[in-house]
């Protein structure tokens, strides 16, 4: 990133019709910055408004208020085609009729550009992608990741100044996404050129992006790097949207120490990070943590939360053991953790009693003060 600001969104809202002539508000006055050069991603879940935010960056929604800059321009008024920016599509919407060089080439016929350029662009964009000698195949012929290869390579043979991505990989199988990835961020990195996508794919928007931008209902809960996002979640939404944190609700505890304070649970008392403002004593807090960063030791091991295995499973090469902490809670509900190691060994059997921490204060981090 260079450091200027090529997109701006000040106070986007929309709503659309719903039952009874009410207006359903989908965005709620978001306010967003991108740089030039930057891969950012917004995450959420269906329905969140990261859809209804990139068509209105496009132009292909008109937002109800606020307002668009590109390159300090205000482009709320200006057509879709009047927009330096162009869009990827999820289902790549290519012309079945043409062949690869036919499709990433219209842009170009409909600016009238000369022959000879046309086929030198489509060229370079074929090598881009690395699908050089695929010119004459029509898109039925071609591979999921083929097709969208080619639907990235149609939209940057314009240099746009932004190049939006709506669920670009969401029609891939698991393996061939986690490829198109890391050959996405390779494109973007190789060109230089913004790039905006969506996604729900927390593990996607983590691999690609340089900044990630979580949306609720209408709202970004919190627009930071990736490892702000996941190391420094500010809201428990965030913190389990991402990574699936571990959530524990208890109070402070007395005799805070120099960025620390202790953690009050009814299964027992523990340390965590308080990088903000002062906490009093009895002051209901809401703590996230890592399942990487728990640690489970034996049931007299000193300060931690008092807990009892309830399950082991395996996902991938990692073991997950689930605890239910002793004690009720404000909920009177006991609560769950899943702690996660790498691995498929452990001697912990169900019901046998644990004693949960971290190493770390810094691996819980206070979430939801400004609630």
């Amino acid at each position: 990133m260079d450091g200027q600001e090529v997109l701006r969104l000040e106070g986007i809202e929309k709503s659309f019709a719903g039952d009874q002539g009410h207006r359903v508000p989908i965005l709620r006055g978001i306010n967003l910055s991108v740089h030039a050069g930057e891969f950012i991603t917004l995450l959420g879940a269906s329905g969140c408004g990261k859809t209804t935010t990139l068509r209105i960056i496009a132009g292909l929604e008109k937002a109800d208020a606020g307002r668009v800059f590109l390159a300090g321009e205000d482009v709320g008024d200006m057509a879709p085609d009047k927009r330096d920016v162009n869009m990827v599509f999820q289902n790549y919407a290519l012309f079945p009729h043409m062949n690869v060089a036919a499709n990433i080439g219209y842009s170009l016929r409909l600016k009238h550009r000369p022959k000879a350029d046309i086929q030198r662009i489509v060229g370079e964009a074929l090598e881009m992608v690395q699908l050089a000698g695929f010119e004459e195949r029509l898109p039925g012929e071609l591979s999921g990741g083929q097709r969208q290869r080619v639907a990235v390579a149609r939209a940057l043979v314009n240099r746009p100044k932004v190049l939006l991505l709506d669920e670009p990989l969401g029609a891939l199988d698991l393996q061939l996404r986690r490829q198109m990835q890391l050959e996405l961020k390779r494109l973007q990195k190789q060109l230089g050129i913004t790039f905006i996508s969506i996604t729900h794919d927390q593990e996607e928007a983590l691999t690609i992006s340089d900044r990630i931008a979580v949306m609720r209902d209408g709202r970004f809960e919190q627009i930071g790097s990736v490892s702000a996002v996941y190391d420094r979640p500010k809201t428990s939404y965030v913190a389990q949207f991402v990574g699936g944190a571990n959530i524990l609700r208890g109070t402070a505890g007395s005799g805070e120490e120099t960025g620390t304070l202790v953690f009050e649970h009814p299964a027992g008392r523990v340390r965590v990070q308080n990088p903000g403002a002062p906490i009093g004593p009895g002051e209901k807090l809401t703590v996230a943590v890592r399942s990487e960063y728990l640690v489970l030791g034996p049931p007299d091991s000193g300060e931690g939360l008092a807990a009892t295995v309830t399950e082991k499973s395996f996902a991938g090469g990692q073991l997950r053991i689930t605890v239910a902490l002793a004690g009720g809670g404000e909920t009177g509900v006991k609560e769950t953790l899943v702690a996660s190691r790498h691995g498929i060994d452990s001697p912990l059997a169900a019901g046998e009693p644990v004693r949960v921490n971290w190493a770390n204060p810094a691996q819980a981090v206070i979430v939801d003060r400004h609630l």
